[in-house]
């Protein structure tokens, strides 16, 4: 890391993140303006940028939000998230943590079935419709939902896109996720609703005339549009199932997205302009931006001397490799996204598994780094797919989460979350070994 290019890419990317967090400047020009710096001072190439597996911009994640988005535009107009809204505050007696509790739930099972960025996408709009019924302020609600996406989705392959990159080196299948990782997610989750109950006590405000009024509505009237519904929910299931028979079908998410997406605007009736305009624009070049800029440190081996710094300081020590792993992972993953850093670390790690002399796939230190990369995406606002994409529908809905704000919650959660992890690896793979 000698030469002035990778001192150039580290001050570029230095600089837009301090913009990012600052907000001085709206984050999709800060994204895009470093981005186009890295392309000037040549940190890396039109080539590199956008058709590099390693370096590039993600396109399997862009398509797939695009995908998802169009289809969640189109469910929008039947009803179908105001006539959920209704049925989960009935179900939760219109109790504000009890609504919380239950929505965090929701978003953790479904993460780990679909996957995290999914997930908030459909549950992000129902939420923004219990918090208007129940005339709550919905960034703790969003925020919760977000956190609690990232933690459901590390409990398997398919919950967090850094989890499928781990996988495919180290040859680990779905029952090895749920084996290793779900039980404690499992318990991740429910220390994430006790620690929504301090987090947000003050937000959790009871209005008994209002419960008393959203009782009395009958969910089933909110529903506008059955036919289109009818339609939006079968193409819906068709693109889980493609989700799920992933390892059969070999189709990537983005490829089933967007023929999820294309089908719809086909059988039903609605505009293909209007299905559009419900994209969240901004949040995909914001994706893009940040993927060039994580990109150039990639490729002009900044990401590369940290990652082999972090395995020097391992070295052959088990124990204390999985738990620098497990920290420096999570700290890694809340500054840049987690996706292009596990893509990094991933064949370091499998390196650090053989010089350890282990040749079963499921070593401590794959577990070590996908938890940490998972669940450090908490830390920041930009540590996760997810979070960028909550922070792009809260914005549009005008409730816009600022950095900070996001990241004084999710700080919290990611300690506590990461502190959990190392006990249960300590405990798991050596105290009781």
């Amino acid at each position: 890391m000698s030469d002035w290019q990778s001192w150039a890419a580290i001050a570029v990317f230095v600089g837009a993140y301090a913009l990012i967090i600052s907000e001085k400047v709206h984050r999709v020009a800060a994204a895009l303006g470093g981005a186009g710096l890295m392309l000037a001072i040549g940190a890396t190439d039109d080539g590199a940028a956008f058709y590099s597996d390693e370096t590039g911009i993600d396109w399997n994640v862009v398509f797939l939000l695009m995908g998802m988005m169009m289809i969640v535009g189109v469910l929008r107009r039947t009803g179908l998230f105001e006539y959920l809204a209704i049925w989960s505050v009935k179900k939760a007696r219109a109790r504000p943590f009890r609504v919380m509790a239950m929505l965090v739930v929701i978003t953790a099972m479904a993460s780990a079935l679909l996957d995290n960025v999914t997930t908030v996408l459909l549950v992000a709009p129902v939420t923004l419709l219990v918090c208007d019924r129940l005339r709550l302020a919905p960034v703790p609600f969003l925020i919760a939902e977000v956190l609690a996406a990232n933690i459901g989705g590390t409990a398997t392959l398919v919950g967090d896109p850094p989890n499928i990159i781990i996988a495919s080196r180290a040859g680990l299948t779905f029952n090895d996720f749920l084996i290793h990782l779900a039980p404690l997610c499992v318990v991740l989750v429910a220390v994430l609703v006790l620690l929504c109950r301090v987090m947000f006590a003050k937000h959790f405000v009871y209005d008994e005339k209002r419960a008393a009024e959203i009782m009395e509505l009958r969910e089933r009237e909110a529903i506008t549009e059955p036919r289109l519904l009818a339609q939006g929910l079968g193409v819906l299931a068709l693109v889980v199932a493609g989700f799920v028979l992933h390892p059969v079908l070999h189709y990537e998410p983005s490829v089933v997205a967007l023929l999820g997406a294309g089908l719809l605007i086909a059988i039903s009736k609605v505009e293909t302009g209007e299905v559009l305009g419900e994209v969240e624009w901004p949040t995909l070049a914001f994706f893009a931006g940040l993927f060039v800029m994580v990109g150039a440190l990639i490729g002009t081996g900044v990401i590369g001397d940290l990652a082999g710094s972090l395995a020097d300081a391992i070295g052959g020590d088990e124990l204390g490799g999985s738990m620098l792993l497990l920290g420096g992972s999570a700290v890694l993953s809340g500054l840049v996204d987690n996706i292009p850093y596990v893509a990094t670390m991933a064949p370091i790690t499998s390196q650090l598994v053989t010089a350890m002399g282990g040749d079963d796939p499921d070593h401590v230190m794959w577990w070590a780094l996908a938890l940490g990369a998972d669940l450090g995406g908490n830390a920041t606002a930009i540590g996760a797919s997810a979070n960028v994409v909550v922070l792009g529908i809260a914005e549009r809905n005008r409730h816009p989460i600022s950095f900070w704000e996001f990241t004084k919650y999710g700080l919290v959660v990611t300690v506590v979350t990461v502190a959990l992890s190392a006990l249960y690896l300590w405990l798991r793979y050596f105290a009781l070994a």
